[in-house]
């Protein structure tokens, strides 16, 4: 206590502290690069291991991608075929050159 009274002696009565941050008053405008509003989120790494932190955006859960490359090969081709399925193939038109017309004459009106 006693060297703290001692620095206030030192100082003139008419100083006053200052701290200059990124919320100080300007002419024009705030000059800060990032603003101070971040969101509460999960980050969840690729071994699934989780931290949270705060983020720009308001998101629940991040996910780090995947390293393909640290995969062992048919896992690796395993999810390529998950990401990317195969294509269906076009189905054959029916053609009617099969069809015997004689069933059908019934139906038609003479």
């Amino acid at each position: 206590m006693a060297a703290a009274r001692r620095a206030l002696r030192l100082l003139p009565p008419f100083t006053t502290s200052s701290r200059h941050n990124s919320n100080r008053a300007a002419i024009s405008h705030l000059h800060r690069q990032l603003y101070g509003r971040l969101y509460p989120v999960l980050l969840v790494k690729t071994d699934g291991s989780t931290v949270h932190l705060r983020y720009k955006e308001p998101k629940r859960i991040l996910m780090l991608p995947l390293d393909s490359s640290t995969l062992p090969e048919e896992e690796r081709k395993a999810r390529l075929r998950r990401h990317f399925p195969s294509k269906i193939k076009a189905e054959e038109e029916e053609t009617f050159d099969s069809i015997d017309m004689g069933t059908y004459k019934k139906f038609w009106k003479k």
